[in-house]
């Protein structure tokens, strides 16, 4: 097998790590205390193209890979989650969402200030009664004419406080379940649509997050991406690419903290010689090793099945789900065994190993939850309900 990278993978990677390490890590900490939104360095991030990665070039973007999108992915978490969260989001739930399923027209106005990083943009699916259960939402779309009138309730929309556009689900006909769902373009500068409460989160604290409510909000046809009751479909495949993005940005933050691990066992002495020749440290470090590489492999592995799916008609459901449920358990079992071998300075805020801890476990649960992969890959496997 080949495990080479394109000279332009690389080229990415090499920028994303060179930006990551001189423009956030600075930063990282100072922001994830206030929790303040770091929109000088994102915007800074379109600007070099990795706000729209796999955009073509028409549209703004970069015009490469999903390998391309997973190393600087990451290269951007091992910095900080919180950026390579809101990057996520608008690559793989955003921009590649109206790309697959947006007209010209649409691309044209929805993409292409977003991937240059002009302005921002958010996702919203989740509603406060239905996580796992993307079907259940309440949020309705009635049609008037040449116009959709929304009025729902959307929650843990990542960028809501600060996004000009949403890629928004609503149901166009409850009876129809799953089947009555449609998706549309919000412009949030329009009446009709309003911000709730920002939430005070354990991690990922600087991507700001917030609820939404939409009342009375008169949307254009035009506006709804694909045909009426397509909605479900389009969000499923979507998160299939979310999750290939969630999966690097959980390696990035495993990486971080293995790193940091390393050095720290070299460092530190403990009964005259550097604890790193413990044996139970050194089990420590092997196991954080395996489950990085292995992480880092299903996510590579995803990003490059994710064009070879697409050309052959298919989802890349279960590699993405293999991929961001992996990932995310060792990224959480990394950043734990992190803690425990810094002792007293891993659970101080002096040192980012407790940031790289409360990060990790989003990864577990946004874009679907540890059980719901489970439930996923199982299900794609047996081909059981």
């Amino acid at each position: 097998m080949d495990f080479s990278f394109t000279e332009e993978q690389l080229m990415i990677q090499e920028a994303a790590r060179d930006f990551a390490q001189r423009e956030i890590v600075p930063i990282a900490a100072e922001f994830d205390i206030s929790g303040k939104f770091p929109e000088e360095t994102l915007r800074k991030a379109g600007e070099l193209g990795f706000m729209g990665v796999e955009v073509p070039e028409e549209y703004g973007g970069s015009a490469l890979d999903a390998v391309g999108f997973a190393l600087m992915m990451e290269e951007i978490a091992a910095a900080d989650a919180a950026h390579s969260t809101i990057i996520s989001v608008h690559n793989s739930l955003y921009c590649n969402g109206i790309l697959q399923y947006g007209t010209e027209e649409q691309k044209q106005k929805y993409v292409t200030p977003v991937a240059s990083g002009e302005v921002f943009a958010a996702y919203a699916l989740t509603e406060p009664q239905s996580g796992s259960d993307a079907a259940n939402m309440r949020t309705r779309a009635v049609r008037d004419g040449d116009h959709y009138v929304i009025n729902g309730k959307k929650s843990w929309i990542t960028s809501g406080p600060v996004a000009r556009y949403i890629l928004l689900f609503a149901m166009t006909d409850p009876a129809a379940g799953p089947k009555g769902v449609s998706a549309f373009m919000i412009d949030t500068e329009k009446d009709g649509f309003h911000r709730g409460k920002i939430e005070p989160k354990l991690g990922i604290r600087a991507s700001a997050t917030c609820e939404i409510e939409l009342a009375d909000y008169r949307c254009p046809v035009e506006d709804r991406i694909a045909n009426e009751g397509d909605g479900f479909k389009i969000a499923m495949s979507i998160l299939d690419a979310g999750r290939i993005g969630i999966a690097a940005q959980a390696v990035g933050i495993a990486r971080a903290a293995y790193e940091a691990s390393l050095q720290y066992v070299r460092e530190r002495h403990a009964f005259g010689t550097p604890i790193g020749s413990f044996q139970m440290i050194q089990a420590k470090v092997a196991d954080m090793k395996m489950r990085l590489e292995a992480a880092r492999l299903l996510t590579l592995k995803a990003a490059w099945n994710k064009k070879v799916a697409a050309a052959a008609g298919l989802r890349n459901t279960t590699e993405s789900s293999c991929a961001k449920l992996f990932a995310s358990e060792a990224a959480m079992f990394i950043t734990h065994a992190a803690v425990q071998i810094h002792g007293g300075m891993g659970y101080s805020k002096e040192m980012p190993i407790e940031r790289y801890f409360r990060d990790a476990k989003i990864t577990e649960i946004y874009e679907g939850t540890s059980e719901i992969q489970r439930m996923v890959i199982a299900r794609q496997e047996t081909g059981l309900r």
